[in-house]
């Protein structure tokens, strides 16, 4: 059987990128934790806040790659000797993935208040125009290399 996409359409040159994208996102982790907030800071400005308590600068990472922003947490382990009675803040690792859209940059993060604040911004490319010269056939012809082909017999 085989998968119908929007992006299969002939008008849509270069977009198959997108299909990927919308698979990574789908096969994303469905885990509420940690809970998190995407906020508009700017024209071109976003943040993703990350509700992070108990959690050291040095237990947190933030990476970015190949177009996704990795959030990883490590809790402590030096736990050991306490008992609880109950235990309803939640301290285990984890990590938290976004596919960011291409233009889109990690500006930085902080870590305030038990919050982890990454700040993201949209890089928005100038505008060009430019002019593809046309030429016929044999102009074309003329100007391309000679290629030359070699092939090895064996005796």
């Amino acid at each position: 059987m085989t998968r119908l996409s929007i992006f299969d359409s002939p008008l849509l040159l270069g977009f198959d990128n997108f299909e990927r994208i919308l698979d990574r996102v789908s096969k994303s982790s469905a885990d509420g934790y940690p809970p998190y907030n995407i906020e508009q800071t700017g024209k071109n400005g976003l943040r993703i806040t990350l509700a992070v308590a108990g959690f050291s600068e040095d237990d947190l990472g933030v990476t970015v790659e190949d177009n996704q922003l990795a959030v990883s947490g490590r809790g402590s382990e030096d736990e050991s000797d306490r008992v609880y009675l109950h235990r309803g803040i939640a301290s285990r690792q984890f990590q938290r993935n976004f596919v960011l859209a291409d233009g889109i940059e990690v500006v930085g993060a902080v870590l305030e208040s038990g919050l982890l604040h990454v700040d993201l911004e949209r890089r928005v490319p100038e505008p060009t125009t430019r002019t593809v010269k046309i030429e016929t056939r044999a102009a074309a012809a003329k100007a391309a290399p000679k290629r030359t082909r070699t092939i090895d017999v064996e005796s």
